[in-house]
């Protein structure tokens, strides 16, 4: 199947809110479990940050699980962030996640010990910028952890992912999930991008039947 771009941003209030409403809650646990688990303990407090935040869904259960942990949740669409702040007022986490509206594609400042992303790379037309930021944003030692959905063989395989995950949503949503399996890299196009940039290709694998992880330590 040949890549297909989507919109890079989801910029309606429409769109982040039917984003929003999507039942993120058993891939965004296991994202945290996964993420928590490459880290390790936490001996300390532990600087995040999250680029492609959306809704602040992600950032909202890591913090729930240590009040050690800070992130900084970034997202270039301000309707997405409107309503990440009610997500996080909502969740009295104030004190722990930053909301910023900034570009993953501009050059970053900062290092961070964690740098995660989810579901970031398949929204951009040249995913290569993000990969730059996320090693200009990584402290020496510190955890890349990067999740995203890698496109389907072929339209039957598509189809089944689009009908397993999404059949029972609203159309629209439906839809965004379909162009977003559509818009997604490759595993091969993933090992690519992480090689150039020094790291080992079998840091990135197939972690799902629809999502590739980077997990590499700077």
């Amino acid at each position: 199947m040949q890549r297909e771009l989507e919109p890079e941003l989801m910029d309606t209030l429409e769109e982040a809110v039917d984003y929003d409403q999507m039942d993120h809650s058993e891939v965004n646990r296991v994202f945290v479990d996964d993420l928590l688990a490459g880290w390790g303990a936490i001996d300390s407090h532990l600087a995040v940050v999250d680029l492609g935040t959306g809704t602040a869904q992600i950032p909202i259960e890591l913090c729930r699980r240590d009040p050690r942990i800070r992130v900084t949740a970034i997202d270039a669409a301000a309707h997405m962030l409107d309503v990440a702040r009610r997500n996080v007022t909502r969740a009295l986490l104030e004190e722990q996640i930053e909301l910023s509206l900034a570009d993953a594609k501009q050059p970053a400042t900062g290092k961070f010990d964690v740098v995660m992303s989810n579901s970031l790379a398949h929204h951009l037309p040249e995913p290569a910028v993000m990969f730059d930021r996320i090693v200009e944003l990584s402290k020496p030692g510190g955890l890349i952890f990067v999740r995203d959905l890698f496109r389907p063989a072929d339209e039957t395989e598509w189809q089944h992912l689009v009908t397993a995950y999404a059949g029972g949503e609203a159309s629209h949503a439906r839809q965004m999930f379909a162009d977003s399996l559509r818009a997604a890299l490759t595993v091969d196009e993933v090992r690519d991008l992480v090689a150039a940039r020094g790291f080992d290709p079998q840091s990135v694998a197939a972690t799902s039947d629809r999502h590739w992880t980077w997990s590499a330590r700077t």
